[in-house]
């Protein structure tokens, strides 16, 4: 029988990334085309968004809206997934302090609703929830997976209310697994975050768009970070062997100041660029460091970054000069 695997907010950063990792699994495991899908994978996207074109036909495409509950009620009774990564979800940390209500919905009713709809589908399901290190209480060293829970801002509160609710989901088949994600970047990222809006813009300065400088906002804050990719590769360890009910930090357990990304970006322009810092871009109560303890995922489900930043940095600076010619 073919199990279904379903990837919810698909056509985004993360979830984007996590279907070309699933979907090449699925290709490496199936070498004679006569031969059944072990696994079905199933991509959800926002209606009226786009969706991938790379995949062709390892991936059935669905356009459900997580806050239509009905929606996703019915649609989780047809598919009765073995396995969903719960990507869907308002992702930016800046902009939910202005769009505060739509990021508790989406994060938070979007997830109930996902959570109810397995429930009622009955069927033996693995669910996992991408939360965020913006759970913790804000502090000065790095933070394992018992460190208090504290959020700062709108957006960790509507990541810890996810891990909340997946705490009260009861249904004995529905087994939920929790990834605690420090900053993760790389190709294809919404430029509204820092290391892609830097990238963007050399870029842009270097097919002559516009004048050689970049805005920037806040420089001195030090961040852990891991490439896409290797969190994916996180996410399908903590769903496939996670113990359900226990958060895993995702994070390389190494801090980086933003300024120290910028250099490097810069360094790699083909141009000269000046650098401009921009008061409005600063973030309300920008946490100075956040920094993870990663010995939880690594020696639990032996899982460890292997892209180096170098390699990142190139492939985002590569991924914009494509786009923007």
């Amino acid at each position: 029988m073919t199990r279904v695997t379903l990837v919810t907010g698909a056509a985004g950063f993360a979830g984007s990334h996590l279907i070309d990792l699933l979907s090449d699994s699925q290709i490496r495991l199936k070498p004679d085309p006569t031969m059944a899908d072990p696994t079905r994978l199933v991509g959800w996207y926002r209606p009226g968004g786009t969706i991938p074109s790379t995949h062709g036909s390892t991936v059935t495409w669905d356009a459900i809206d997580v806050l239509d509950r009905s929606s996703v009620v019915d649609a989780l009774a047809r598919l009765r997934p073995a396995m969903v990564y719960h990507c869907a979800g308002a992702a930016h940390v800046g902009q939910a302090w202005e769009r505060t209500e739509a990021t508790l919905a989406i994060n938070v009713r979007g997830t109930h609703h996902l959570l109810e709809g397995l429930c009622q589908a009955g069927a033996e399901t693995r669910v996992l929830i991408p939360g965020s290190a913006l759970v913790y209480r804000p502090a000065t060293e790095a933070l394992a997976e018992d460190h208090p829970l504290a959020p700062a801002g709108p957006y960790g509160v509507s990541k810890l209310a996810q891990e909340l609710l997946a705490g009260r989901t009861t249904a004995s088949g529905v087994q939920v697994t929790i990834a605690r994600a420090f900053n993760h970047f790389g190709p294809r990222q919404d430029p509204a975050f820092s290391t892609s809006g830097f990238a963007r813009q050399i870029a842009a300065i270097e097919a002559g768009l516009q004048p050689p400088e970049i805005s920037v906002g806040n420089l001195d804050a030090r961040r852990d970070l891991t490439d896409v990719r290797d969190t994916v590769r996180a996410y399908r360890a903590i769903a496939e062997r996670g113990e359900a009910g226990r958060a895993y930090n995702v994070c390389s357990g190494r801090a980086v100041a933003i300024r120290e990304v910028l250099d490097m970006l810069v360094a790699r322009a083909r141009v000269p660029i000046r650098v401009h810092v921009d008061p409005a871009r600063f973030r309300p109560n920008d946490v100075p460091l956040l920094l993870g303890d990663p010995s939880r995922l690594s020696n639990e489900l032996g899982w460890a970054p292997t892209i180096a930043l170098d390699q990142t940095l190139d492939d985002i600076l590569q991924y914009w000069r494509q786009e923007v010619r």
